[in-house]
């Protein structure tokens, strides 16, 4: 084919050129080179994957094709491996993207309701034993609150027996990173399922408003160390729990609910979707750990721990509304 051996000859100049420019960027980076040299290169990319192409569909000699994989490689590398971090974009994604999706997501809303709802209400049907006898133990189960009540009884928070040293706090914060992202992961890999991640998500805001409620009474013993250990982390923690639910339900909704996508186009995208909700998940369970492990057990004022849990609503308010709140661009896109 005399044609294409001539397209061939005319393309290895084009082939040469972006083979030089390539050798250029080993000493010099990207983002220095002037914009003309950024257009060529860019052009003479686009160029050598469609050379590659016509070299596959018209078989042409294994040297050739070998030749422009590997020089398509090498320009797909430098060009899209160069891209420098900026501040500026992941500052946008993660200060007002992210907090604009959850703050109008249906499903933070729901879980949300339901995980905070039953939460306060178990909270006060526990608390009120003369009003609802037997609640927290039909909740709970004796063995539980027997448990609770043990442990908090000894965690004498400020006397010096129970000051524990820089490694012991840093191997509580790993296990409470591991206990507490559990309950997340649970709640997060039932939602998918719809109904049984509503389930977990309503099972555990009753289980946890139901104890906060019983070690909250007056006459039950270590009540008032129970309350100080958990003041200072538990908006991180609690919060983060409802996010992993309904990070898992919206990817459930993605199967139900497809919006005319076929349901694997669906899935795909609600999982995208679900991302920032479960990294800001995340980043609470971790936050909550270092507080339950380096502040909550320590012998730290009361008073400071307060400031810190009202300083930790303030901030989680002030993420997920004021930053959550749509603005006019933002609501036109």
């Amino acid at each position: 084919m005399p044609n294409l051996a001539e397209t061939v000859q005319r393309r290895r100049a084009q082939w040469l050129q972006l083979e030089q420019l390539l050798a250029q960027l080993n000493s010099r980076k990207l983002k220095r080179m002037p914009g003309k040299n950024l257009t060529e290169l860019s052009d003479l990319y686009r160029s050598a994957c469609a050379d590659l192409a016509m070299a596959d569909q018209y078989r042409l000699s294994p040297a050739t094709v070998d030749y422009l994989h590997s020089l398509v490689g090498r320009a797909h590398n430098t060009i899209y491996r160069s891209r420098h971090f900026q501040v500026h974009q992941w500052w946008d994604v993660a200060f007002r993207q992210a907090p604009q999706q959850i703050f109008r997501d249906r499903c933070v809303h729901l879980c949300g309701i339901v995980f905070f709802g039953l939460f306060s209400l178990s909270c006060f049907l526990a608390l009120n034993e003369q009003s609802f006898p037997g609640f927290a133990e039909r909740m709970l189960g004796k063995e539980q609150m027997e448990a609770m009540q043990d442990s908090f009884t000894e965690a004498d928070f400020r006397s010096d027996s129970y000051a524990r040293s820089l490694d012991q706090n840093m191997t509580m914060v790993a296990f409470y990173i591991q206990h507490n992202t559990g309950i997340g992961l649970q709640c997060f890999s039932m939602g998918p399922l719809i109904i049984p991640g509503l389930y977990m998500t309503a099972f555990n805001g009753s289980v946890l408003g139901a104890s906060f409620g019983y070690m909250a009474r007056g006459d039950t013993p270590g009540g008032n160390n129970f309350l100080e250990f958990v003041t200072a982390h538990g908006a991180f923690e609690l919060t983060a729990i409802a996010l992993a639910a309904a990070a898992g339900l919206r990817i459930g909704m993605g199967w139900l609910v497809t919006g005319g996508l076929t349901r694997l186009a669906s899935l795909q995208r609600r999982a995208v979707e679900a991302v920032p909700v479960m990294a800001v998940s995340g980043v609470l369970f971790f936050l909550a750990a270092l507080t339950e492990g380096l502040l909550s057990p320590t012998s730290v004022p009361y008073l400071f721990k307060a400031m810190w849990g009202v300083f930790a609503s303030t901030l989680l308010v002030y993420y997920f509304v004021v930053l959550g709140y749509p603005t006019e661009p933002s609501r036109a896109t």
